[in-house]
Order: structure tokens, then sequence, then C-alpha cells
């Protein structure tokens, strides 16, 4: 029987290619985001790719009654979630916190904390109930230190490692697996998110180096959920080789 593995956030980047990742080694995906078409998109490609099940679930993980409708609506035969991959998060502004636009903090946190923790209340007790399971919650170097002018961002990631930490030891005694993947620059529409669709400003962002790939970061985040029984990575972090930390980066 194949294994189930849940991404959100799937219509680009990271959960995208980890989906995509999945499939390619014979996992069954549920596959989640808010872009209808982009999903429907994804769901051909995987099923005509690989001799795997899609199946799309479009909801924004910010609406708790969405979650909560999605995951219920599950048929019986795909409510056995080997894996969760909690990737929907964003960045939006770059500014000092004094500045900051209120609205664009609210969206943040929304997302990267309230949404991750909607989702994992709804699955921790599917995975419990199954007696086993591996939640994978992606987080960022961001997570680990904070940087100029990413203040609310940094400290939903730093929120996100703490409840890594916290649901490790609260799904210990359940036999779940808890990890934290925590990249730093890749080349997604992250950039493009937080200027807020100022395309060459993302460009620069990437410029004079060569950052990670969403597949890079997929191949990390698969590498983890394939580990023996016994086996559990708690937290990687993962860089392109010109970035030491949030503030060293060698450009060309």
């Amino acid at each position: 029987m194949k294994k189930t593995a849940l991404i959100t956030g799937a219509t680009a980047g990271i959960g995208k290619a980890t989906a995509m990742k999945f499939a390619e080694n014979s996992f069954n995906v549920v596959i989640t985001g808010r872009r209808k078409e982009k999903l429907q998109e994804l769901t051909t490609e995987i099923t005509q790719k690989y001799n795997v099940e899609a199946l799309a679930l479009d909801f924004d993980v910010r609406n708790k009654s969405a979650v909560e409708n999605a995951i219920n609506s599950l048929p019986d035969e795909w409510k056995k979630i080997d894996v969760l991959v909690n990737n929907a998060g964003l960045a939006v502004g770059l500014s000092r916190i004094q500045d900051g636009d209120i609205e664009d903090w609210e969206t943040m946190i929304d997302t990267n904390i309230k949404g991750l923790l909607y989702v994992s209340r709804m699955i921790m007790p599917i995975m419990i109930r199954n007696g086993s399971g591996h939640i994978i919650n992606i987080g960022s170097i961001a997570g680990k230190e904070a940087y100029l002018n990413g203040n609310v961002y940094s400290a939903t990631k730093f929120a996100v490692d703490g409840l890594t930490k916290s649901m490790r030891i609260d799904l210990l005694p359940h036999g779940i697996k808890v990890t934290s993947i925590c990249p730093g620059a890749v080349k997604t529409q992250f950039s493009i998110v937080r200027y807020k669709g100022d395309k060459e400003k993302a460009e620069k962002a990437y410029g004079g180096f060569q950052p990670l790939t969403a597949e890079d970061v997929a191949d990390v985040i698969f590498f983890t959920a394939s580990r023996p029984e016994h086996v559990n990575i708690n937290d990687i972090v993962i860089m392109p080789t010109a970035q030491a930390n949030t503030t060293h980066l060698i450009r060309e």
C-alpha cells in the first residue's frame, strides 16, 4: 500500500517541488493551496507522470473553517496521512518595525503561525489514531537569527521553531516524528510576494550568487521523511554555499 503525504502551499515553489518529489517516490499526495487552477494543473501533471494518485484541496490555511471543512471532507481512503509538510508561508514587506504595515504583519502571523496550527490540529489526531506519522515544518534561517527589516517575518519563523520543538515533545508518546527544515536563500516566488509583485527588486535579491532551488529543499524534505522508523531528523538548516547566515552572503 502506498503511503500518503499532505503538502500545504503546493501550487508553486518548495511546495510544488515537494509534491513532485514525494510522487516520484511512490507516495500518493494531497496537495493544498489557494489557486484552484494551479492545483488542478499539478494534479494532472503528477498523475500523468507518476503511478500515484493526487487529491487537490482548495483552501486558505488562514481560514480555520475552510481548513476544518477541507480535512473533514477527505474520503476514508485518504485519511491515513503518513507525512504532513507544513509548507504554506510567506513574507510580506521589508521595512523597519516602526514603519511596518499592520496588515502585512497580520497576513504573516495568520499564515505562518495560525495556518500551520490549524492544519496540524486537524492532522495530528489522524496520525495518533493511525499510530504513526511524520510532521515536517518548513521554517527559515530567519527563525534562527533575526536580521535588519526581518522583524515580524522572523518572529513568525521563530514561532515555527518553537512549535516544532513543542510538537516533538507532545507527540513523542504516539511515535510521531517531527522535523524542522530551515532554508536560507531559495529562488522561488518568495521575494516577489515580499516585494508585493516588484519583479525587479525580487530578482536583485538573488543576484550575484547561486541560491538554492525549490528542488534542493524538496530533496532534503524527502530525505528526512525516508529515514528508518527509529530515526528522526530533528532540525536541518540548508543554505546556498555562498551564504553563511542571514547577514553574510558573498555576491560576485
